[in-house]
């Protein structure tokens, strides 16, 4: 936790000098390296997690065993599970932190594109729109069918209708960056898995799916990039046993200064 602290404040930094001009071209170069460094952390974090959890299903899956024979080897076992969980939940919390500096920094939009956005989301309910971020928010449920990563026929057009805003004198400033989630529900079904291994396989695949309408929508190849969270990048609570919740399944797209 305490150098997710850490991380927030460094980046914090880096904002508030780029915002006042007291950054040189050649410290902006070693930031932009310094975070690269920082998403391979990141991925190394992820797999880690990964990794943890796989681990913790093996431990559970032993005590569930043992639990009919109790003495030393269930003690040992609530033992070893605890501490796994207690470190899965330490890396869960220091992926959220910095995952949010790397993607969901605020930027100030100009107020005629700001302007632009939240019309655009009025009275949509398939959108959300905050200004105090610049972040468009797509809602998963309404975007996809359970599963698939097709673009619903009903939400191209509003995709299209951000592209010409996008595409807009004000919108041509700044850079994309399109981040699926999911919720925890495991991919259950063989032909989804087949597509679509992992939460995290699904995630990537309809952020790619949302670029590939942007991009024929006109939206330069070079202002967009796609990232993909999976399950581990929630903003609400998911229900227990793995029953998932509908605000964690969502696509953001996320409106960044050139070159982040």
């Amino acid at each position: 936790m305490k150098t997710a602290k850490i991380v927030i404040l460094f980046v914090a930094l880096i904002m508030a000098l780029l915002l006042t001009g007291c950054v040189s071209q050649q410290e902006y170069k070693d930031l932009k390296l310094q975070n690269a460094a920082q998403q391979k952390r990141l991925a190394e974090l992820e797999s880690q997690l990964q990794t943890a959890k796989l681990q913790l299903d093996k431990l559970q899956r032993q005590l569930d065993s043992a639990q009919g024979r109790g003495g030393v080897e269930v003690n040992a076992l609530m033992q070893k599970i605890a501490a796994l969980e207690e470190d899965i939940n330490a890396k869960k919390a220091l992926i959220a932190a910095m995952q949010k500096q790397l993607v969901g920094g605020s930027v100030q939009l100009p107020i005629e594109l700001s302007t632009m956005l939240e019309d655009f989301a009025k009275d949509k309910d398939i959108v959300t729109f905050d200004p105090a971020t610049g972040i468009v928010k797509f809602k998963s449920d309404l975007l996809f069918d359970t599963g698939s990563d097709n673009v619903a026929a009903s939400a191209t057009e509003a995709i299209k209708a951000l592209c010409e805003i996008l595409n807009s004198e004000q919108g041509r400033q700044f850079d994309i960056i399109i981040a699926g989630h999911t919720d925890d529900i495991r991919i259950s079904k063989p032909q989804t898995r087949q597509k679509h291994p992992t939460n995290w396989h699904l995630s990537a695949h309809r952020g790619i799916s949302v670029l590939n309408i942007m991009n024929v929508n006109k939206i330069d190849q070079t202002r967009m990039s796609v990232r993909g969270f999976g399950e581990f990048r929630p903003v609400a609570p998911n229900k227990a046993n793995k029953k998932g919740n509908p605000q964690n399944r969502r696509v953001e797209i996320y409106i960044v200064t050139k070159g982040s």
